[in-house]
C-alpha cells in the first residue's frame, strides 16, 4: 500500500509538472502572437503610405467609441488604478512563485514568472501599437489646413508675440471681470473636463477630421507622479483615456486637457496636439479656457523670441498684467521644485520615445507649435486682410 501510494503521488506530481509546463508554453505562445501582431502592424504603418491614414481614420475611431467610451464611464482614471493594481499584483504574483520555488522547483517557478511577464508585455505592446503607435504614421493634421510651414522672418515672430500678448491681456481682463480674480474657484475647476470635451466638439465642427466620441479627460489622483516626471498630462493608449496633472497651476489645465483629447482623434504628433489644444481653447465659450489657450500660446512664442531677441521678449513679458505675471511665476516655481535626476531621466525617455515613433526632433517637436501658429495667422491675415 505504501508503495502504491508513493507511486500515485509521483504520477500526480509528474502530471502537475507537465500541466505547468504546458500552461507556461501556452502563455509564451500567446505572448509571441501579440508581439508578432504588433510588429506586423508597425511594419505596415511604416512602409505602406496609405495604411496609417486608413487605420487612423477608419479603424481607430471605432476603438475610441468602444474602449474609450467604456472606460470613459468611470469617473476616475482607470489606467492610473490599473497601474497600481499591476504593481501590487505583479509583486504578489512574483512573491508567490518565488515562495513556491523555494519549497519546490525554483526553475519551474522562474519559468512561470517569465511566461506570465512575457504574455503581459506582449499584450501591452500590442494594445499600445493598436491604440497609439500606428497613428504616428497618418497624415498630419496641419496638412489638411493648407498651411505654409516654410521659414518665417524675425519680424513675423515678433508680430505673433505682440498679437498674442494683446489677446492674452484681453482674455485675462475678461476672466477677472467675470470671476473677480484670475485664479479660478473650485466650482470653475470642476468644469474643466466637461468644458474641454465641449471645446473639442466645437472645434470639430470647423475641422471634421477632429470629430471623435470624446470622453471627458480625467485628473490623475496622485498627480505628483506626473509632476516628478515633468508631465502636465498623458494619453493612456491601454484604456484610451486623456489624463491631466491636477496639481499644476490651473491655467495649464484647459489647454492640457484639450491637448490630450486631440490624441483621441488619431493625431499623435506633439506639436500638433499643442496646436489643436490651442485652437480649441481660444475658440471656447469659456473665458478661462480662452485665457489658458492664449497663455500657453504666448509662452511658446515668447520663449522662441527670447532665443533671437531676448530684450524684446523681456519687454513683452513686462507689459503683461501683474496677475498674468504672477500666474507665470507660480508656474515656474511649481515645476522648479521637481527638477532633478528623475525629471531629466523622464525627459530623455520621452525624447527617445518620440524619436522611436519617427518624430526626429524628439521633445523639441513640442516647440514646433510656434511654426504652426505663425502659419495659421499668416493664412488668416492673407484671407482676411
Amino acid at each position: 500500500m505504501a508503495w502504491k501510494s508513493r507511486l500515485n503521488h509521483d504520477l500526480n506530481h509528474k502530471k502537475h509538472q507537465i500541466g505547468e509546463g504546458a500552461r507556461a508554453r501556452g502563455k509564451c505562445l500567446i505572448g509571441g502572437l501579440f508581439f508578432t501582431a504588433a510588429l506586423a502592424l508597425q511594419a505596415l504603418a511604416r512602409n505602406i503610405s496609405w495604411f496609417g491614414e486608413w487605420y487612423g481614420g477608419d479603424v481607430y475611431p471605432i476603438l475610441v467609441r468602444v474602449f474609450g467610451g467604456f472606460f470613459g464611464l468611470f469617473p476616475f482614471s482607470v489606467v492610473e488604478l490599473g497601474l497600481y493594481a499591476l504593481v501590487v499584483g505583479g509583486l504578489g504574483y512574483g512573491s508567490f512563485w518565488i515562495w513556491k520555488g523555494i519549497h519546490g522547483s525554483f526553475s519551474q517557478a522562474l519559468a512561470r514568472i517569465g511566461a506570465g511577464a512575457f504574455l503581459l508585455l506582449g499584450a501591452l505592446v500590442f494594445f499600445y501599437t493598436a491604440n497609439c503607435g500606428i497613428n504616428y504614421y497618418r497624415t498630419p493634421f496641419s496638412a489638411s489646413l493648407d498651411l505654409d510651414l516654410g521659414g518665417f522672418s524675425q519680424e513675423e515672430l515678433e508680430g505673433l508675440c505682440r498679437l498674442l500678448k494683446e489677446e492674452l491681456k484681453a482674455a485675462a481682463r475678461a476672466v477677472m471681470e467675470e470671476q473677480g480674480s484670475l485664479a479660478p474657484d473650485k466650482v470653475l475647476c470642476q468644469t474643466f473636463p466637461s468644458q474641454a470635451r465641449e471645446d473639442m466638439e466645437k472645434l470639430s465642427e470647423q475641422y471634421p477630421q477632429l470629430s471623435a466620441a470624446y470622453p471627458a479627460p480625467k485628473p490623475v489622483a496622485v498627480s505628483e507622479i506626473l509632476s516628478i516626471q515633468s508631465l502636465s498630462g498623458v494619453y493612456a493608449p491601454f484604456t484610451i483615456e486623456a489624463n491631466y496633472n491636477q496639481d499644476m497651476p490651473a491655467y495649464n489645465i484647459p489647454h492640457t486637457a484639450c491637448h490630450e483629447l486631440s490624441h483621441l482623434t488619431g493625431f499623435m504628433r506633439e506639436e500638433e496636439a499643442n496646436f489643436i489644444g490651442y485652437l480649441a481653447c481660444i475658440g471656447s465659450d469659456s473665458l478661462y479656457s480662452r485665457y489658458s489657450g492664449f497663455a500657453v500660446g504666448f509662452i511658446y512664442a515668447n520663449n522662441a523670441l527670447f532665443g533671437t531677441n531676448p530684450q524684446l521678449a523681456s519687454e513683452l513679458h513686462k507689459d503683461l498684467l501683474p496677475e498674468i505675471q504672477d500666474d507665470f511665476q507660480k508656474n515656474n516655481e511649481f515645476w522648479e521644485q521637481y527638477e532633478g535626476k528623475i525629471s531629466e531621466a523622464s525627459t530623455k525617455l520621452n525624447d527617445t520615445y518620440l524619436k522611436a515613433n519617427s518624430q526626429v526632433e524628439g521633445v523639441k517637436s513640442y516647440g514646433r507649435m510656434v511654426d504652426l501658429m505663425l502659419a495659421y495667422y499668416q493664412k488668416s491675415f492673407s484671407e482676411n486682410p
